[in-house]
């Protein structure tokens, strides 16, 4: 049974409060979190309704660092929901937020964009303390990571290690070259053990120019579908696609992007549906089993090969989303 991971991460939006756009928890708690719409919301609580209702599981990385502007409650109003409806809460860190905030107990001295951007040492304080905040908020101690920005090196992975937490999933093999520095390749599509954390990288398929990572609204319904399948045929450890808390907004014209919010819909009842897979959760035993590798995996992984048709289709759907929703 193939662990389908979707993984969201939960956040609010620091580039709203550097800018002075959104400075309060609520505006941008509505803005960011619960995504109101004129036509209805379309966050986490709409995202985790539509998972209820199919019997499906979500990972929802959750970014404590606000509690430094606006205090434990900011935290707490996301995660007790979350946990309320069976849900996994994990940890999510964004260092922006340090910019923002004088005399916080996260300060190591200086502010930084990425975790990279910090020494080991730094880096487990930060991590150590916003784990702190998320346990403070109702939820257990995280088991699995993913950095702001995919921001982590080989030094978070130590840090993770020194502070117990199993997991990382901050490795994007579509993504190499951008913020993440953690010293893998794109072959490296399974879960590896690095630094003694067990990398869990997102998923990707290849097109026609190298890979594309498995992201809401980077791939097709069609292409997470064929995608999925080809994980399950080749017997994957899992298969992680990755989805933000405001995936389905527009946020700078306030409006639903209904081709997202139908992807993920349809996603979902397809899931629900197929034979072979499951979704799953890092503190589930049963992927613990198989993210640390105690099952065998046949032969050597590799990314659903490149569709011409799945891409024309996508690129049309996409042009299509940008026009009416962009």
């Amino acid at each position: 049974m193939l662990p389908v991971m979707i993984t969201v991460d939960t956040e609010y939006a620091s580039g709203y409060v550097a800018s002075g756009e959104d400075t309060s928890c609520a505006d941008n708690f509505a803005r960011c979190l619960a995504c109101d719409t004129p036509s209805g919301p379309v966050g986490i609580f709409y995202q985790m309704g539509v998972l209820d209702r199919h019997d499906l599981k979500a990972v929802f990385f959750v970014d404590p660092m606000p509690a430094l502007l606006w205090g434990d409650e900011a935290v707490t109003r996301i995660v007790q929901p979350i946990l309320s409806r069976g849900h996994e809460v994990q940890l999510h860190l964004h260092t922006e937020w340090l910019a923002l905030a004088e005399n916080s107990p996260f300060a190591v001295g200086r502010a930084g964009r990425n975790l990279s951007d910090f020494s080991c040492d730094e880096q487990e304080v930060l991590i150590g303390r916003a784990a702190e905040r998320l346990v403070a908020a109702g939820a257990p101690w995280p088991v699995a990571f993913r950095a702001g920005n995919y921001g982590a090196n080989d030094d978070t992975l130590r840090a993770l290690k020194r502070l117990g937490i199993a997991f990382d999933s901050s490795f994007a093999p579509a993504l190499i070259g951008g913020d993440c520095r953690i010293g893998l390749g794109p072959e490296n599509l399974l879960p590896v053990t690095r630094e003694g954390v067990r990398e869990v990288p997102i998923s990707a398929i290849a097109t026609g120019t190298g890979l594309r990572h498995a992201q809401l609204t980077a791939l097709s319904l069609s292409e997470m579908k064929a995608a999925i399948r080809h994980a399950r045929a080749q017997d994957w450890r899992a298969f992680v696609l990755v989805s933000h808390s405001f995936e389905m907004m527009n946020r700078d014209r306030g409006i639903a992007n209904r081709t997202v919010q139908r992807r993920f819909e349809a996603l979902c009842q397809w899931l629900a549906e197929e034979p072979g897979v499951t979704t799953g959760t890092f503190a589930d035993p049963a992927v613990r089993e198989r993210l640390e590798g105690q099952r065998p995996i046949s032969g050597r992984a590799r990314a659903l090969p490149a569709s011409r048709m799945r891409e024309l289709g996508r690129m049309a759907e996409q042009a299509f989303a940008n026009a009416v929703y962009g």
